[in-house]
């Protein structure tokens, strides 16, 4: 099969991603392969091929948001069936005993493993997963559409939950790309007031054409003060800016696997007042479960920006230097 493999981890311009020629994978025990239909393309991905996470093996496919067809099965597999349609997220596997397993927290599983770091994921024509951590996907949503809801959507959707925004309530979101803009439509189709702060002008139009009700500069302030925020962009700087937007007893939610230095603190204007300040790592099965059933009910549609597999290294370079606007997609040449 073609694959894409991070080969030495460095700044996008440096060429990390490598196009290889490899061996189908074969399903192990409790596995299923898929043939990739779709793949988003993460920032987590950026992050792994320029190396701000550290490559958990050499020469690992990265992507993990991969919509695909089932069309092998490895031993005791029970859940799906050849022909089924699934998704394949970021969270690959988790240990099942740790007190995080077994009180309903596997996203904080010491021993959890991951798509695309540390097995191969779904920028290739093949991918394998363990069934227990694959997804059911909504008829409602057509491949492309789908693919960046796998971890875009799914975590973006942990990260508005562990903002606690009040029903009706004033969300503040920094950083507008694939993540935050799905975010968005589900606040914003639950009546919350939605104002975007980001860098990106085109990013801006898309906001208010999603429905929101400001969109401004990355730090600038809102128009009103927020019962919640969440920042995507992976900038430290924008946490104190976010805090001070924030009105009492308002809590920002950090979704993000990377984040540059958070400046110091002024407690008296950032954190007084009962303000909360939480990082979102991951998410759980039942955020994915939840949040897909919501998503097709709510009508949640990524913007999408289809793109061929064999120009991945452009794709990621592009979102690098934020030339994409809403989830691009890598689709089969």
């Amino acid at each position: 099969m073609k694959a894409w493999i991070v080969g030495r981890p460095g700044p996008i311009v440096t060429a990390p991603l490598v196009r290889v020629d490899r061996e189908d994978p074969e399903p192990g025990a409790g596995e299923v392969r898929v043939r990739v239909s779709a793949c988003g393309v993460c920032r987590t991905d950026l992050h792994l091929a320029e190396g701000d996470l550290g490559p958990h093996h050499p020469g690992t496919v990265p992507g993990h948001e991969v919509v695909g067809v089932v069309d092998a099965l490895g031993t005791g597999t029970r859940r799906f069936a050849v022909g089924d349609r699934i998704g394949i997220a970021w969270l690959r596997g988790t240990c099942g005993r740790c007190r995080f397993c077994r009180t309903g927290r596997e996203n904080l599983c010491p021993d959890a493993r991951f798509t695309g770091w540390d097995a191969d994921g779904g920028y290739a024509e093949y991918a394998v997963v363990p069934e227990a951590y694959a997804y059911a996907l909504p008829a409602q949503l057509d491949d492309a559409t789908a693919a960046p809801l796998l971890c875009a959507g799914i975590v973006g959707y942990r990260a508005l939950k562990r903002a606690e925004l009040p029903p009706g309530g004033r969300l503040g979101i920094y950083g507008f790309g694939a993540s935050a803009h799905v975010v968005a439509q589900v606040a914003i189709a639950q009546g919350a007031a939605v104002h975007v702060l980001t860098r990106s002008p085109q990013a801006r139009e898309l906001a208010l054409a999603l429905g929101a009700a400001s969109a401004g500069p990355a730090e600038a302030m809102p128009p009103e003060p927020l019962d919640a925020a969440v920042t995507f962009a992976p900038v430290g700087g924008l946490v104190p800016v976010a805090l001070r937007a924030l009105d009492a007893g308002g809590t920002l939610a950090i979704a993000g696997i990377h984040l540059t230095d958070v400046p110091a603190l002024d407690y008296e204007r950032e954190l007084f007042r009962e303000k909360q300040l939480r990082s979102v790592t991951a998410n759980t099965r039942a955020d994915g479960e939840e949040f897909l059933r919501l998503a097709a009910a709510l009508g949640v549609r990524p913007t999408v920006d289809p793109r061929p597999l064999s120009t991945a290294d452009r794709v990621l370079a592009d979102l690098a230097g934020d030339r994409i606007t809403g989830a691009a997609v890598l689709l089969p040449d």
